[in-house]
């Protein structure tokens, strides 16, 4: 299949606009495609073969000359592009930008966004468990870019707790961990086991794994004071 090019974005571009009343002429000064009706301000397109930086960047020069300024690139099929469209769709709304795919085959031309001022909505329920983390995060565990792999939460802080009092104790019934380590799921987190770190020994009572008595050793870095 042969590679779409920026001038074949051009043409289904050009009879859009001009649908709607525009004069539209491409290369003009900076700007890849100027339409102008009447005495309102220009509309400026982008055209690139795909999403990229430098088009945002691009985008971001032409506010200077108005605030209607979109991004345009040809539209693809498959689930990937889907989502590289709503992403970028995301950002430029941010920007204040509009986003704008043609489909090629047919010269279908699909306005995403148009361009404005973008106050993003603020949610209180991730706003909430992002503050409730914080206050049960122990000290400051985590170095800055650290792999999620590595990633050291309150969950596991507590897990850790719960290890390092069965190392030392042995086997304890969960109500006794809860009440030494100050966990209050203590019970589930040890029936759950969602590190490997405990075994049931009998009903309500759990010990540690091998893997629970190697965890132990990072409690002086996990559970440190800032």
């Amino acid at each position: 299949m042969t590679k779409p090019r920026e001038t074949d974005i051009y043409p289904p571009i050009k009879g859009f606009l001009e649908d709607q009343g525009y004069v539209v002429k491409a290369e003009v000064g900076a700007a890849d495609v100027v339409a102008v009706r009447g005495a309102e301000p220009p509309v400026i397109v982008e055209l690139k073969t795909g999403f990229s930086l430098s088009l945002f960047h691009q985008c971001i020069a032409r506010q200077a000359v108005s605030d209607d300024v979109y991004l345009a690139v040809p539209r693809q099929t498959g689930k990937r592009f889907s989502r590289a469209v709503k992403e970028n769709k995301a950002l430029a709304r941010r920007l204040g930008l509009g986003l704008i795919t043609v489909r090629l085959s047919d010269g279908l031309v699909e306005v995403h966004c148009d361009p404005g001022t973008y106050a993003p909505r603020k949610s209180a329920k991730r706003q909430g468990q992002l503050l409730r983390e914080f206050a049960r995060r122990q000290g400051d565990p985590n170095d800055g870019g650290q792999t999620r792999a590595g990633l050291v939460t309150a969950y596991r802080q507590d897990a850790l707790k719960i290890a390092v009092y069965l190392f030392e104790v042995g086997a304890s019934k969960g109500a006794d961990a809860k009440r030494e380590t100050g966990v209050v799921h203590a019970t589930r987190m040890m029936r759950d086991n969602h590190y490997g770190w405990f075994e049931k020994v009998e009903k309500g009572v759990y010990g540690i794994t091998p893997a629970g008595a190697d965890a132990v050793r990072t409690a002086g870095r996990v559970l440190g004071a800032d």
